[in-house]
């Protein structure tokens, strides 16, 4: 065949798959959950494309700050829907968190590390080991309003042998302390804190909960409970006998209400403050990672899978530094 007509039906094979995915975006929509989203409200493709998206992070100014941990940068997309790199640099920057001080904290999981991360500016490591042994991988946190940064760390998939280190929960207080809170959950991922921060939620990818943990005025953890049971994924096709016991939590969010979003291999999974199921939101590819960001906080913004997605919602984020 001709090279022209091959590079000619290339282009237009590339065009049509684009058209397609961009048409399957537009034509999801959500269901009615109410307080959170009205029925029919469009699941919008902000921008796809990229390596590996991870740890949404609101700005101020209604701009979106997410981790594209493969490329080694942190990305940013402008309230008028620009894109722009925010940061480039060695570590693996995963997931996203804000400081009263203002610092931008990621967890580096190629150097095994949680640091701070600034524009023009190698990657400042906060810690990198517990009792002198190097963490896992960490992988999600959350920062207080009193400065404690709360964070997962976990043992990648795939690893061979025993780990010097179990999976675990832990507190990095604004003093510097390190605590190890929980050592129990298997595959701890996804960290949020309810809008009053007297509670600490923690999703677990390889079950079917997520855990809550309850905050004493310090910010210490105490009492560790079952919180909200997550749906799970019908089997596989061609295992019908199979019975799915994960839901693959992965991100979590909370609005000013204090419901809890997860995402997980279904959709997104919303949850009230007592853990009953609201409702799931579909989208077109399984969602790693959310944020509320956007004026007033007021639109859910989805990451997964190289892509990003936007849905306005009848809520809001909560009111501090970072999610």
């Amino acid at each position: 065949m001709n090279t022209r007509i091959v590079s000619v039906l290339s282009a237009l094979l590339c065009f049509v798959a684009f058209a397609s995915m961009a048409a399957q975006a537009q034509d999801i929509v959500t269901p009615a959950i109410a307080g959170v989203v009205s029925a029919g409200t469009p699941v919008q493709l902000v921008r796809e494309g990229y390596e590996a998206v991870e740890g949404p992070m609101p700005q101020a100014d209604g701009g979106l700050i997410f981790t594209n941990n493969r490329a080694h940068r942190v990305e940013r997309i402008a309230p008028d829907g620009s894109p722009s790199v925010w940061w480039e640099g060695a570590g693996g920057a995963n997931a996203l968190t804000m400081t009263p001080k203002g610092d931008v904290v990621a967890t580096l999981n190629e150097i095994h590390a949680i640091g701070v991360v600034r524009p023009g500016e190698a990657a400042r490591v906060l810690v990198d080991r517990y009792q002198g042994t190097p963490f896992n991988r960490p992988n999600d946190l959350v920062a207080s309003r009193r400065g404690d940064i709360y964070f997962s760390d976990t043992v990648p998939v795939g690893a061979t042998g025993p780990s010097a280190i179990p999976s675990a929960l832990y507190r990095l207080t604004a003093k510097g302390e390190l605590d190890r809170i929980d050592a129990e959950v298997p595959r701890p991922n996804g960290v949020a804190l309810s809008p009053d921060e007297k509670t600490l939620y923690l999703a677990n990818t390889s079950g079917e909960w997520v855990f809550a943990f309850t905050l004493d005025r310090k910010g210490q953890a105490g009492d560790k409970r079952e919180f909200a049971k997550l749906a799970l994924p019908p089997p596989a096709a061609n295992a019908a006998t199979a019975t799915a016991t994960a839901a693959g939590a992965d991100g979590l969010a909370v609005d000013e209400k204090g419901r809890v979003y997860v995402a997980t291999t279904v959709g997104v999974q919303v949850f009230s403050p007592k853990g009953a199921p609201l409702g799931v939101i579909s989208l077109p590819k399984p969602p790693q990672n959310l944020a509320f960001s956007g004026k007033g906080r007021s639109a859910l913004f989805i990451v997964g899978r190289g892509a990003v997605y936007r849905i306005d919602t009848r809520t809001h984020g909560p009111r501090r530094p970072g999610k």
